[in-house]
């Protein structure tokens, strides 16, 4: 073991190491300023500590979420607003053009008389309309039950055949065995419909 001299003494506070007192307190502050090499310095405060963590980064997805929606929403409502713009010009300009075929028509008819004409117009016109819609409502609807009923009579064709080819598997000889001669019947049918 090495000796210790004064000059040793010195370099660790000036008190000899002599006792296990002194021996854990070198040890204590040897981890404390490896600790604070370690940590690059003398730690954080505590409101350095609070700020690190208040800091914002760029990322939040939330955020990012509701800036989108906004922005989306943004262009909906100045495409609506251009769309009112230009059928505002357009009805302006249909305006402006109507007006002077009024004039020009209005000379030598009443108006009491155009509006009549309209009326009656309309009420045929309307009439006219509701005729054809019901003949092609009518015309649908027998449609749709002859196609109802086709399928009905093709289903219980198909059934019946269905029938009896279960009655002809299910017959048994006076033993009690099958009768196998449907069983190969069905079998030679099955085999000629997948070939052709």
């Amino acid at each position: 073991m090495k000796s210790r001299t004064a000059e040793d003494e010195s370099h660790h506070g000036g008190a000899p190491i002599n006792g296990s007192k002194s021996i854990k307190k070198h040890k204590e502050m040897m981890m404390k300023k490896k600790n604070m090499r370690r940590l690059g310095g003398g730690g954080l405060s505590l409101e350095a500590f609070a700020n690190a963590k208040s800091t914002t980064n760029n990322y939040n997805p939330a955020l990012i979420k509701k800036q989108k929606e906004f922005y989306k929403n943004a262009k909906y409502v100045s495409k609506y607003k251009k769309s009112l713009k230009q059928q505002g010009k357009q009805n302006d300009i249909s305006s402006a053009i109507r007006q002077p075929q009024d004039e020009n028509e209005g000379e030598g008819v009443s108006q009491r008389s155009k509006k009549n004409k309209k009326k009656k117009d309309s009420s045929h016109s309307l009439k006219e309309l509701y005729e054809k819609k019901r003949e092609e409502e009518e015309r649908t609807r027998i449609e749709r039950d002859a196609i109802f009923q086709a399928k009905k009579e093709k289903r219980e064709r198909v059934e019946s055949q269905r029938k009896a080819a279960r009655e002809k598997m299910f017959k048994r000889t006076r033993k009690g065995q099958p009768v196998m001669k449907y069983r190969i019947e069905h079998l030679l049918q099955t085999i000629q419909g997948s070939t052709s």
